[in-house]
């Protein structure tokens, strides 16, 4: 049954946000090479706008996007080889691939972009590297959101994908999910990057809504996968933290879409089967004692998760485990995050000289959370131009329009 053209390229665009990554992983698996298989997912959505206007979506749409590319692939490789006779090798192997995955089409696809993760996080990789390679393959954040996320040039990024490609290329890494030899000392870049993919999903770098659900719930999806692969503490640890910020989501934005602070959210918004769940992993966890950053962090969030009230949380517990946390993993990050629960413990005086002392050392001078978690103690203690002034730090520092707005609203208040 023929479609409308706008109602097929909405019906494209919309398989396009939710398949094209487990498409292109898939197509990754069977072709054997990135650019090869990020050509052939755009020639096969390219197909399915032609050919679903005239003979209706199929009941598949991935697998027919999957043999769909898979044949564009190999077609154009034969054209080329023709005049190129460089490629004619590239072609044949290739095609060997292709016709050795001709009959799984639709095995393990589900666990394709678990593959493509652990390729992307090889060791024969450098780790900034295995971060960029993660969030432009598997997850389709432009060079210029990567670029911004890490506080690097966009050339910068694009020249780490394009090296990281030609790596695995030439060093024929595999793709594969690793042997249980292997698997645990590869697990600390996954555990990294999955948790990177979560954070863009959970506070998206660019664009105008504040999540982008999803991101992060493919790495949820990532992290049970994993999981039940390797049932490591820190593995469930992790999953645990991602599931108790994702039980907030529907209370972190108003109607319009502007951010709510977490002390001020509707906690009967929260999801509490999934912090339910999240509390039970994250007890198994540490009752293990092998639990490292991502389990602190997880009981971190449960404290919260578990409070009646913002004025009911126990800041004491939260200072004690992010002291823990600050041995296990030191970071500035860390000393913020302690800091503004310092302050809900023992008042803003003593959270600002915390802040106060971090600036001061310049390690993450350009980081705009910590001028809005400074600017928020100023306000708290009436220093209302020391207030603004870190308040304009922070907007100057912040590309993301809800936090712009959120921040601006706070700087309207002083007046």
């Amino acid at each position: 049954m023929a479609i409308a053209a706008p109602d097929i390229r909405r019906v494209v665009d919309d398989v396009y946000r939710t398949e094209s990554r487990r498409v292109l992983a898939t197509l990754i698996r069977q072709l054997g090479d990135f650019d090869i298989a990020e050509e052939a997912v755009h020639d096969a959505f390219i197909a399915a706008f032609e050919q679903w206007g005239e003979q209706g979506v199929p009941d598949n749409p991935r697998a027919w996007l999957v043999k769909t590319g898979r044949f564009k692939a190999i077609d154009r490789l034969r054209r080329r080889s023709k005049w190129d006779v460089s490629m004619e090798d590239v072609a044949e192997q290739v095609e060997a691939i292709a016709d050795e995955n001709a009959n799984t089409e639709t095995e393990g696809v589900e666990d394709d972009r678990l593959r493509l993760i652990f390729t992307c996080c090889h060791p024969a990789l450098a780790p900034e590297a295995q971060v960029a390679l993660t969030l432009r393959e598997v997850c389709a954040l432009t060079t210029e959101e990567i670029a911004r996320a890490h506080f690097v040039s966009a050339p910068t990024v694009a020249q780490r994908i394009v090296r990281a490609k030609a790596k695995i290329r030439d060093a024929k890494i595999p793709y594969e999910v690793p042997g249980r030899g292997e698997l645990g000392e590869r697990l600390e870049s996954v555990l990294r990057v999955i948790y990177l993919v979560f954070n863009e999903g959970y506070l998206a770098s660019s664009g105008e809504t504040l999540t982008r659900h999803d991101l992060s719930g493919e790495a949820i999806r990532l992290g049970r996968l994993l999981a039940e692969l390797l049932p490591e503490p820190e593995v469930v640890g992790l999953l645990a933290l991602m599931l108790l910020h994702e039980s907030r989501r529907a209370a972190r934005t108003d109607a319009q879409g502007e951010l709510i602070l977490l002390t001020e959210q509707d906690r009967s918004l929260w999801n509490r089967e999934q912090i339910a769940d999240a509390v039970r992993l994250v007890e198994g966890a540490l009752s293990t004692r092998r639990f490292g950053p991502y389990t602190v962090q997880a009981a971190i969030a449960a404290v919260h998760a578990e409070a009646p009230s913002a004025g009911q949380t126990d800041w004491a517990e939260i200072v004690g485990l992010y002291d823990v946390l600050l041995r296990m993993d030191p970071s500035p990050i860390v000393e913020l995050n302690r800091a503004v629960a310092v302050a809900m413990r023992d008042g803003p005086a003593a959270g600002l000289r915390l802040l106060d002392d971090l600036t001061a050392r310049g390690e993450i001078a350009d980081y705009h959370l910590l001028h809005a978690a400074r600017a928020d103690l100023l306000r708290r203690l009436a220093r209302r131009a020391e207030a603004r002034e870190a308040y304009d730090a922070a907007l100057r520092l912040t590309k993301q329009p809800s936090e712009r707005r959120f921040l601006e609203k706070r700087l309207a208040e002083l007046g």
